[in-house]
């Protein structure tokens, strides 16, 4: 399988669509229609332009269509390459990073498990088991050589050809396709010897995180030491300093820069705010701590992140105009607009 491209007409910015929707808590909440929560999107992500780490309660399927990534998941760092398949659980933090130019492209399924509980039977819970068993050993990328990648995305452009799903045919389609992704994935998986047990572990000790949580999204402009975080949670510092890395791969300061920047970087891309105005906004009292603090984590100042986001802003306003290529993917219909080279 070669790279997909995917039109620029039906590709969003990751940061500008995903990065609103992160609380404090680093939880991201998608905007499903309620009932039937299920989606497909083609993200673009470039050099430098990262949403921060997040978690999430629905389960996330990503196939790499173009270029090279890296998916930092905890405390991990897994490449990708192009047609290499990534999955993602519900309770670790996460986030995908291009690694090449030109931008990486991603085909991205979002789903509720419920979708996949609702329907009731003794068996279903069993189509989830690949993303219940995620330890810290999870081998979370489906390497392009295997042939499930391939097989999953397939089934992905078929389901995102039936959305919305209107009609009882349609919604009855999705839910077969997406059924046989999780047949495919619980056969790929099937030797792996996790356990549920990881999972409950994980959302315990997300638990115990979010008064801290709770205390960032309503004071996110203030200082916050660690000091004061372990206090919140009710432990001692060092005590604090471990289980918060256990528990999303990152240390307290860490996490918490990577917020700032992140939130920063999305008000410099969509807002007119000064520079100075930002960096206090996000809690910085040092306009020249923040300039060190982005520059170390985004690789460019934030007024030249500023020109360049709204240069790519301006190119892909250019790109929206033309016609999406209808070429055959696969036996996808052309009207699918995707092309393999």
């Amino acid at each position: 399988m070669g790279t997909v491209r995917i039109p620029e007409k039906l590709c969003e910015d990751q940061v500008r669509v995903v990065e609103p929707q992160i609380n404090a808590e680093g939880i991201h909440v998608w905007p499903f229609d309620p009932a039937f929560p299920i989606d497909v999107r083609f993200m673009k992500i470039g050099l430098g332009h990262n949403v921060r780490k997040n978690r999430h309660d629905y389960f996330e399927l990503a196939y790499l269509c173009r270029g090279e990534a890296s998916l930092e998941i905890q405390d991990r760092s897994l490449t990708l390459h192009e047609g290499d398949l990534a999955v993602v659980g519900s309770t670790l933090y996460h986030r995908f990073e291009c690694r090449s130019h030109p931008p990486v492209t991603l085909a991205v399924l979002f789903f509720q498990p419920d979708l996949i509980r609702a329907d009731g039977g003794p068996d279903n819970a069993e189509y989830l088991t690949p993303f219940l068993l995620q330890d810290p050993h999870f081998p979370h990328v489906v390497p392009a050589s295997a042939p499930t990648p391939n097989q999953v995305f397939d089934f992905m452009q078929r389901i995102r050809s039936e959305l919305p799903a209107g009609s009882p045919r349609a919604r009855l389609a999705v839910k077969t396709y997406l059924k046989m992704i999780l047949i495919l994935l619980v056969n790929q998986y099937a030797s792996y010897a996790g356990t549920v047990d990881t999972f409950r572990r994980q959302q315990r000790a997300l638990e115990r995180l979010r008064p801290l949580f709770d205390h960032l999204e309503k004071h996110f402009d203030e200082p916050t030491q660690v000091q004061e975080a372990a206090r919140i949670c009710g432990m001692s510092e060092s005590h604090f300093m471990s289980f918060f890395k256990r528990a999303t791969g990152q240390s307290f300061m860490a996490y918490l820069n990577h917020c700032r920047i992140e939130r920063a970087q999305v008000l410099l891309a969509m807002t007119d705010k000064s520079v100075s105005d930002i960096s206090q906004e996000m809690g910085f009292c040092d306009q020249s701590y923040f300039g060190t603090v982005f520059r170390k984590l985004v690789g460019m100042t934030p007024a030249g992140y500023r020109a360049k986001s709204r240069a790519d802003g301006a190119t892909r306003q250019g790109d929206h105009g033309e016609a999406p290529t209808g070429v055959l993917v696969r036996g996808i219909p052309a009207t699918s607009g995707l092309n393999a080279s």
